[in-house]
């Protein structure tokens, strides 16, 4: 069967590597675009083409996968069924991640939690709790999933609400304005104030593992993924990795300046030189961890935490202008940058497995 896939970012160039290994009977005629600007004219060779450029004949016959943001899934299904297209297949997160964990185990990387076998039914779930970044402002998910009992609201920017006067007691589990924080840079670090409230305040709990999600999204694991966590020993779980063409190294130029990311390499080299011999290497492959989601044990959190925030600090005292006379989310952007470089560097050195990451409307 030849296909189309619609978009042409990272969800969309995954997808194209995925079907290409696991079922090369579906051909992908091409990248289908609204328009070329701010698109590659190829992606590994396959061509991006307009939804204008499509002939009728070529309509024919075809399936489209959207493989953009499901929170614009309504719209682009509208305007390719205004465009002649009637086989569409809208690719939602669970879809996509069934997709990639396949591709990833058929590649022997990026291992996959729901591989490691039946759990063993005598062993219990380890006592976790995830703490689910939630923004004061964030608007409300139109179909709101039931989360499951460990995973915790933590509210974030709670030190901007009260400055605006905004009454969110009542409203989370916790707050990153308590205990020992930086709530007042999350206008700059976003959901890492949340990691690093998890971290100065929430380690001594009875917990063997911690995590962040996001009020959106979160982690693929059932009661029997978190059987087979503790049963196999398993550090990390990640979320599997986002695919950017032509190399992860792209990603950071749709969210910060040049300058800000020559800081962060000038900076990881300074503080952390064994990192930096590996930083290239590893931003010139496809593979990128997003959204600065993971499940881990308390220490190996800590030690993640511990590594990733003198970089951060350092990069805000040496920016032009300083963090703290900034709000546009640089040093959250360049975080998931950190998190693939730590867990990248450290594939081999920690028990990390994966899974996909679901997301919610």
């Amino acid at each position: 069967m030849d296909i189309y896939i619609f978009g042409a970012k990272a969800t969309a160039a995954g997808l194209y590597k995925a079907l290409s290994a696991l079922d090369p009977e579906k051909r992908v005629r091409a990248f289908l675009v609204s328009d070329h600007e701010g698109n590659p004219s190829k992606i590994w060779g396959c061509k991006v083409r307009t939804l204008a450029e499509i002939t009728d004949s070529e309509k024919k016959d075809v399936l489209v996968y959207t493989a953009v943001p499901e929170l614009i899934h309504k719209e682009i299904k509208e305007l390719l069924e205004v465009n002649g297209f009637s086989n569409i297949l809208m690719l939602d997160s669970r879809m996509e991640a069934d997709i990639m964990g396949q591709y990833f185990e058929a590649e022997g990387r990026f291992k996959s939690v729901h591989q490691l076998g039946v759990p063993d039914m005598n062993v219990s779930v380890p006592g976790l709790t995830v703490y689910a970044a939630s923004f004061y402002r964030d608007k409300p998910l139109e179909n709101p999933p039931l989360m499951p009992d460990y995973v915790k609201k933590l509210y974030l920017g709670c030190d901007g609400a009260q400055a605006d006067g905004i009454d969110i007691s009542g409203q989370a589990d916790f707050y990153d304005n308590t205990g020992n924080n930086i709530s007042c840079k999350n206008p700059n670090r976003c959901e890492m104030t949340a990691h690093y409230w998890v971290w100065k305040n929430r380690l001594e709990t009875a917990d063997e593992y911690v995590g962040i999600c996001h009020y959106r999204r979160i982690l693929e694991l059932s009661d029997d993924d978190l059987r087979r966590i503790r049963s196999n020993d398993v550090d990390v779980v990640l979320p599997y990795p986002m695919i950017h063409y032509p190399s992860c190294r792209i990603q950071h130029t749709w969210y910060v300046p040049e300058k800000d990311w020559d800081l962060l390499v000038r900076v990881v080299r300074e503080l952390y030189p064994e990192y930096g011999d590996r930083f290239d290497a590893i931003f010139d492959a496809p593979e990128f961890y997003n959204y600065n989601m993971l499940l881990a044990k308390k220490n190996v959190f800590a030690d993640y935490c511990a590594w990733l925030y003198p970089i951060l600090d350092r990069i805000e005292e040496l920016s032009v202008p300083k963090g703290s006379d900034r709000h546009d989310r640089y040093t959250a952007y360049l975080s998931e940058s950190l998190t693939t470089l730590y867990f990248m560097v450290n594939l081999n050195g920690l028990n990390i497995y994966h899974t996909g990451r679901l997301l919610f409307t």
